[in-house]
């Protein structure tokens, strides 16, 4: 059992730790470049609890196992969420405008409390979650999805990071908190930019803030069928800060991984041919693929943090009273204690730690993976013939103490017209690309219903801010009438049923 030393604070943002000094930095240009890389350097020196510096020198712990990350977040006994313990804040080591403020301030949030404080809150969070509409939000992720796509699928090619990956899910969580003509570039962006430890993060939450606060106010005065009407109407009774705060942390946390769920799945659909090759050949499900990528590219990397309560032990380390701890969640999705093999296979395995553990677990994941699956799925349904621009090795990353974020995935593909938002998305072949098929799995058990026949929707699009309306005159896309490719020539009619009957259940 050790105790290591750490620096005193303060000594330079990029420059080398000081000799000796047995902690690593979670920033600058090692974390920024290869932040997995620097984990597995930090478990061959240290194990699975390892000595690190956040921005500006301050101490922290990494906790890189999988078994001890389990522990700590299944223990708040022990490892609190309450911020105000840390003695980084007493001693002025972590001062109010550190760039990572956003992040560590206590607020009156669920995930800064402990026992029947963090009841309080989580149940009002959990309560209004679980009256959400999700087939009403499939049907806006499918019209959102398209609206989208349809922006750029005349061009022949994108970045679908910065035209797909980066807006749905922030127009899909504006529609389900309530704020839908709130949605902008601007709001995207500061959702980005505010957790990751920026000179300008305190401004973009200050941001968001502002436009939840008047969120919360128009609710106050005339509740709606949405996320803030239930949670400012919850039998908790959370005060109007309350309010605000726990819907700035639902948006961004919602927004922040299903973005990067839905860039990291894109790339490795584009990327590794086992990947495409397992979906096009039945052998994997879009859900199957995003549970495989929230192992090997989870959304969030780390998440700041616990305070221990007392002096413990953790991972062979001697943890003191009042020290930050830090969820290695990537860390531990690569374990060699639970994932000898990197390479392997873990499908129908959901033990990751891609939404942490324990009480403080992401209560809205199934959003994410809604938002992520449909999408997706819409998105390559439109586009079946999505191939890479430039070589693997030219993608970009840009990393943070969170997150590792994919910055462009410029793709090329035929073009083709825009099609009616209103209704599914509807294939369209090209000839001479190679084809592909993704079938999500019927949502719910049982047989599919039979439709009915029914007016064809007209054709016109509802107005989504920031985005460019489509024409009422552009054609609507039928079922091609092009050869089928050998490989999905069994599967074709299956596919288009299935088509129907998810427009005909609305979702």
């Amino acid at each position: 059992m050790t105790t290591p030393s750490f620096p005193t604070p303060g000594s330079g943002r990029h420059a080398a730790p000081p000799p000796g000094c047995p902690a690593r930095r979670l920033y600058g240009p090692e974390a920024e470049n290869d932040p997995m890389g620097l984990y597995e350097k930090l478990r061959a020196e240290h194990g699975s609890v390892a000595p690190v510096l956040l921005h500006g020198d301050v101490p922290a712990w990494l906790v890189l196992g999988h078994s001890e990350n389990l522990h700590m977040t299944r223990t708040p006994s022990q490892f609190s969420r309450d911020s105000r313990r840390w003695r980084a804040l007493h001693d002025g080591t972590a001062p109010p405008d550190h760039p990572l403020a956003p992040v560590f301030t206590w607020q009156p949030l669920c995930v800064f409390a402990d026992g029947a404080e963090h009841e309080r809150l989580r149940g009002a969070v959990t309560d209004a979650i679980a009256r959400i509409d999700h087939r009403g939000v499939r049907r806006h992720i499918n019209r959102y999805s398209n609206r989208l796509v349809n922006e750029f699928c005349q061009d022949g090619r994108a970045d679908l990071v910065g035209r797909f990956a980066e807006h749905l899910p922030m127009m899909v969580m504006a529609q389900i908190l309530g704020m839908p003509e709130e949605y902008n570039e601007r709001l995207v962006q500061a959702a980005r930019d505010m957790i990751k430890g920026t000179e300008t993060a305190n401004e973009s939450n200050e941001y968001v803030m502002t436009v939840l606060r008047g969120l919360v106010a128009r609710r106050r005065a005339a509740p709606e069928e949405d996320f803030a009407s239930r949670l400012a109407g919850h039998p908790a009774g959370l005060t109007d800060d309350e309010v605000a705060q726990h819907l700035r942390l639902v948006l961004i946390a919602a927004y922040e991984t299903t973005a990067n769920l839905i860039a990291n799945v894109l790339r490795m659909v584009l990327t590794d041919p086992r990947f495409r090759a397992r979906l096009s050949g039945g052998h994997m499900t879009l859900p199957e693929a995003v549970e495989q990528t929230l192992w090997d590219e989870p959304p969030f990397t780390t998440i700041l943090g616990r305070w221990a309560v007392g002096d413990i032990e953790l991972g062979g380390k001697r943890i003191k009273a009042g020290d930050a701890l830090i969820v290695g969640i990537a860390g531990a999705n690569a374990d060699p204690v639970v994932r000898p093999d990197r390479g392997a296979s873990m499908r129908g395995n959901r033990a990751h730690l891609a939404f942490s553990g324990g009480p403080h677990e992401c209560p809205g994941q199934d959003i994410g993976r809604a938002i992520a699956d449909t999408g997706i799925d819409a998105l390559l349904l439109r586009l079946p013939d999505l191939q890479l621009a430039v070589e693997e090795r030219e993608l970009r990353y840009k990393a943070a103490l969170m997150s590792r974020q994919l910055l462009e995935l410029p793709v090329t593909f035929e073009p083709r017209p825009p099609q009616d938002v209103t209704g599914p998305p509807n294939a369209t072949p090209a000839v001479g690309w190679p084809q592909w098929q993704v079938d999500s799995p019927w949502p719910g058990s049982g047989p599919v219903p039979q439709p009915q026949p029914q007016p064809r929707p007209e054709s016109q699009s509802e107005p989504v801010p920031g985005s460019q309306p489509v024409d009422p005159s552009a054609p609507v896309l039928a079922e091609p009438a092009a050869p089928v490719p050998a490989q999905r020539t069994e599967s074709a009619p299956r596919r288009a049923w299935r088509a129907l009957s998810r427009w005909w259940q609305g979702n």
